[in-house]
């Protein structure tokens, strides 16, 4: 019979004496993560790549350290690179609805925004100046009274015209000009004129017609006076203007001259300016109007002004944002509103920036389940990765939502690398159901969740522990310590062969034994520490399964420990609940019987078993069929269940459990109940591995010790999984103690001699034989039936 395994197999125990450090103080900071080497080379592939495509999914799962790396590689990369520059928004004085976003030097836009500013100010302050002078005063009043003259002349011409035509020319009250007839130098009343005779009024109203029209002709010339007279003196304001500011900006643009951009700002700043000349020199202050209307009167200077947009004042390196909130304004920007007079209204300076402008020449960073869950924010980025530039519109603006004016922004061009990282689920379904992904991110680094638990890594793994607890300014760790978490990274994983590369979990637990460590007031974390905090981490969360064996202890849940059974045996179950992990004893039980070759799943019946379950139930007819019942009819039915089970099942693990049960059966030799099975078993008898089986092992094993301490019991595992096996110390002492053994085995046969001890050549005759009679039965039943038929 199959020996139980030695006790040095169920734990790779670490040498503490292979540490030449007295703490981890000791130890250098550690650059990388142990083991990404081929993340690491992806990560420097995608990020120096400058062809079009080329950004970066980074995947693994969360907490592996890969979001860490990734900035601190790219801080560090930026470091060496300033490819960035500024930009500014300013207002576009021909249409302001469509802002013009100006490109600077990085660490130069803040200086345009000051020279903008002082311009105006000087503006501001010379132009009211230059219009209040005396040489301004004499100009106009001279402007003035040439068309006074001439408007002189012309009236005086009119009077001579009309003493010629013997017409009195009146002003009314209500400024109208009247024509009266002179006869005989008397001004005639409307009753004179009516008593003269007709010939003689026909001669008077020909010539008041007649001069009527001189009038008209004339007065259409004062007009024309009077518009030239306002054209002049616009001319001579602009030419004023144009004298006291053209110098002003032409000194700026003199500064820029080798920004076209911004030159042609400056002329159309310079044009808007003389345009409006008297918003420069109206004084509210001087004007007689309440207070609280001031700034109605009060002229705004904010068309002027320039927008910030993107400033680099502390730093010309590459930017690498981080966003984690990456909602669409977040990502391409916004423009904001204000209510004024119960109305939405916005301008050029309430363009705001996005995340992608931030990383603009640099790296942009975003978590995948973020963006995915963020509505329109990843169509929005791809949007933004084909084009190349970065046009701001609001969902409002683009599906109306909102009946207001808004603007159109210049877009602004980006060139930017873009890291996203997220699970590796995220990254199949989006290369498979996204035909954009693909093309969009084309580098992918996929960080490891483990590496092989050698002499060099296991060095590499305390220097990260160190480089841990110096980030964090935690107490260093003694090298017992050290060998105590890594025997813990390999049971995380569960591999003795491998070591996890889950930071967290490892960070985590330093962090905790470092409390612990504090609590007692020692100079470094000691090994007790870290088992102080790896049994509170247990006793924080393992309440459910608490409840779950005091049922068991009760009889609530009915489990065997002792004795023998036909058709029953105990599975182990793997249970996972809010992140703590444990395994509990399950009872399996099987009946046989006549029938067509049938093994009914109950679990599947009552829509309790899953997929994975009901394949490895119908593998044991395969195994039977062909096995026991090649040159036969296999003439039976049989009924498997999970006995007390509530609530779904799925996975094979009990497969190999279930068949032993009905071997049990057929054989009608008992099972030993102080022995528990778990392995998912193949069509050839062939035990495979299961995954959860240190947490199966020790679910049964406390189980038994709360039942009798002093028993001996024992659990069949598959042999594949002994490298799996990283057991806790109690385990370890009783396998010692000779009261607890675990048994690997390779096939069917191997255990099920464990589990009857009688030799597997003798219950598969048995098997035979009873698969035989049953046959028989069936035959001559069905005879029996076909003569009473006759």
């Amino acid at each position: 019979m199959l020996n139980p395994l030695d006790v040095k197999e169920l734990y790779n125990k670490c040498d503490s004496s292979i540490f030449s450090f007295k703490t981890t103080d000791d130890l250098e900071l550690l650059n990388q993560p142990i083991g990404q080497s081929s993340a690491v080379e992806a990560v420097k592939f995608g990020t120096n790549i400058k062809q079009e495509g080329f950004n970066l999914f980074i995947m693994g799962p969360s907490g592996s350290g890969k979001h860490s790396m990734v900035t601190s590689f790219l801080e560090a990369k930026a470091k060496k690179e300033n490819n960035i520059s500024d930009w500014c928004y300013v207002n576009n004085f021909e249409n302001y609805q469509k802002p013009i976003a100006i490109k600077l030097e990085a660490g130069n836009a803040q200086e345009f925004k000051k020279d903008i500013d002082e311009l105006i100010e000087l503006i501001k302050a010379i132009l009211p100046s230059s219009f209040d002078s005396n040489d301004y005063r004499n100009d106009i009043e001279a402007i003035n009274k040439k068309y006074l003259e001439k408007q002189s002349e012309i009236f005086l011409y009119l009077q001579d015209k009309a003493k010629e035509y013997e017409v009195s020319m009146n002003a009314t009250n209500t400024s109208r000009v009247t024509f009266v007839p002179i006869v005989d130098g008397k001004i005639l009343s409307p009753e004179e004129f009516n008593n003269i005779d007709d010939n003689k009024k026909k001669q008077i109203q020909k010539r008041m017609g007649e001069f009527e029209q001189i009038v008209k002709d004339e007065l259409r010339k004062v007009s024309q006076l009077s518009k030239e007279q306002q054209t002049e003196l616009k001319e001579y304001d602009k030419k004023v203007a144009e004298q006291a500011v053209g110098s002003l900006i032409d000194e700026v643009k003199q500064k820029y001259e080798e920004n076209k951009k911004i030159v042609e700002y400056l002329d159309e700043l310079q044009k808007d300016v003389i345009k409006n000349t008297q918003d420069f020199l109206l004084k509210p202050d001087n004007m007689n109007i309440p207070g609280f209307m001031k700034d109605y009167y009060t002229p705004s200077y904010e068309k002027y002004q320039v927008n910030l947009f993107i400033a680099h004042t502390d730093s010309v390196n590459a930017p690498v944002i981080y966003e984690d909130n990456p909602t669409q304004h977040n990502l391409i920007g916004k423009i904001e509103h204000m209510s004024q007079m119960g109305s939405l209204i916005t301008n050029f300076s309430m363009i705001k920036p996005g995340a992608l402008h931030k990383a603009n020449g640099g790296y942009l960073i975003l978590d995948a389940r973020k963006l995915l869950t963020q509505p329109f924010a990843y169509e929005e980025l791809k949007r933004v990765l084909r084009s190349k530039e970065i046009r701001i519109e609001s969902l409002a603006q683009q599906y109306s939502l909102i009946a207001t004016t808004s603007l159109e922004p210049e877009p602004i061009p980006i060139d930017v690398k873009v890291v996203i990282v997220g699970e590796r689920m995220l990254y199949y379904l989006l290369y498979e159901y996204d035909p954009d992904f693909k093309e969009l991110f084309k580098v992918s680094a996929d960080f490891e969740e483990d590496v092989p638990r050698n002499d060099e890594n296991i060095q590499l793994y305390a220097q990260m522990i160190g480089t841990i607890s110096k980030q964090d300014k935690l107490l260093p760790l003694t090298p017992d310590a050290v060998a105590r978490v890594i025997e813990e990274s390999s049971r995380n994983i569960s591999h003795s062969l491998k070591l996890s590369t889950h930071l967290r979990t490892l960070s985590d637990l330093l962090k905790e034994a470092d409390y612990y460590s504090k609590e007692q007031n020692h100079s470094a974390i000691e090994k007790a520490d870290i088992e102080k905090a790896l049994y509170s981490q247990i006793q924080r969360i393992n309440r459910i399964q608490t409840k779950l064996y005091d049922m068991i202890d009760e009889g609530t849940i009915m489990i065997d420990l002792s004795g023998s059974r036909v058709g029953q045996i105990n599975a182990l179950s793997y249970i996972s609940v809010g992140g703590h992990n444990f395994g509990s004893p399950s009872r399996i039980t099987a009946t046989t019987r006549i029938g067509k070759g049938e093994i009914i799943d109950i679990e599947k019946k009552v829509e309790l078993g899953g997929p994975i379950h009901s394949k490895g139930v119908m593998i044991l007819s395969s195994y039977l069929g062909s096995k026991y019942a090649k040159d036969i009819p296999f003439s039976l039915n049989a009924s498997l269940v999970f006995e007390q089970s509530y609530g779904h099942v799925d996975g094979d693990s009990a497969s190999s459990t279930e068949l032993y049960a009905l071997l049990s059966s057929l054989s009608e030799l008992p099972i030993k109940q102080n022995i528990a099975v778990t392995g998912s078993v193949n069509q050839f008898g062939e035990i495979q591995p299961i995954g959860g089986v240190n947490e199966k092992i020790e679910g049964f094993f406390d189980i038994c010790m709360r039942k009798d301490s002093k028993a001996s019991y024992a659990v069949i595992i598959p042999k594949a999984n002994v490298k799996h096996l990283m057991l806790k110390e109690e385990v370890l002492k009783a396998v010692e103690d000779k009261r607890f053994e675990i048994y690997a085995v390779e096939s069917i046969d191997e255990g099920i001699s464990i589990l009857t001890g009688k030799e597997a050549s003798y219950i598969d005759g048995l098997v035979t034989e009873k698969l035989r009679d049953l046959s028989l039965k069936v035959k001559e039943f069905n005879q029996s039936t076909d003569s009473d038929k006759k």
